[in-house]
C-alpha cells in the first residue's frame, strides 16, 4: 500500500475536495514541467548541434548538446 492511500484515510471528509483540486494542480504542473523540458531540450540539441558545425563553435555547441540531452531524459523519466 503507497503512502498516498494511506494518506487519505487521515484526511477529513470537509478537507478532501480542496486537497483533490490541490493535487490535479501540482499533476498539471508537473506535466507541463516534463513537456517544456523536452522542448528546450530538443531546442538545446538541435541548437548544440548546429553550433558544433565549426570549429571554434564546438566549444559551446557540444555542451549545450549534452546539455539538451539532458533535459530530454529528465523530461521522459
Amino acid at each position: 500500500m503507497s503512502r498516498r492511500t494511506t494518506h487519505w484515510k487521515n484526511i477529513s471528509w470537509l478537507w478532501w475536495p480542496f486537497i483533490a483540486l490541490w493535487r490535479l494542480v501540482t499533476t498539471i504542473l508537473e506535466m507541463t514541467g516534463r513537456f517544456v523540458a523536452l522542448v528546450l531540450g530538443l531546442v538545446f540539441m538541435l541548437v548544440g548541434a548546429l553550433i558544433s558545425l565549426t570549429i571554434v563553435g564546438a566549444i559551446v555547441g557540444i555542451p549545450l548538446f549534452i546539455v539538451g540531452f539532458m533535459l530530454v531524459l529528465r523530461g521522459i523519466f
